[in-house]
């Protein structure tokens, strides 16, 4: 079971990619399972030591009884000092950011965040990159066509 932050590649320039653990309820998993979950907005940040996850909305489960979350709340990544320190260093410089690009449940049946270190893309380059697709299909139908 995966899900994808789609908007991600559109608006962000993804430089590198680590798996990282995610400290959920027992109802926020359910949910999970049930694919009740939305990235909008959703972003990582590092504080006193600790990463955090924002902004990822994880619907609450309906057949829940006792347990109430609040669906936006911050949940904190699982990363060990190490990477933690790396991911520090490497957010400093200007205009690095962490994002979520995908959420899964792996085998062992816990659920994984693959968090990217990307940089934002500007609109003139989302403007290029949408031409070069276009002329790129233009000339495989010319191929076609030929």
């Amino acid at each position: 079971m995966e899900f994808r932050n789609r908007k991600a590649k559109r608006n962000y320039q993804i430089l590198k990619t680590l798996e990282v653990g995610i400290v959920l309820t027992g109802n926020e998993i359910k949910s999970i399972r049930a694919g009740k979950i939305n990235f909008k907005d959703s972003y990582a940040a590092i504080k006193n030591g600790e990463v955090w996850l924002y902004n990822l909305h994880i619907s609450p489960y309906n057949k829940g009884s006792y347990q109430d979350y609040s669906p936006t709340r911050i949940r904190k990544l699982l990363l060990n000092k190490h990477e933690i320190n790396r991911l520090e260093k490497k957010i400093q410089e200007k205009g690095f950011t962490l994002i979520p690009i995908r959420l899964y449940i792996n085998e062992k049946s816990l659920a994984k965040i693959e968090l990217a270190i990307a940089k934002g893309k500007r609109e003139y380059e989302k403007r290029e990159k949408i031409k070069e697709r276009e002329a790129h299909r233009e000339m495989e139908s010319a191929k076609l066509v030929n």
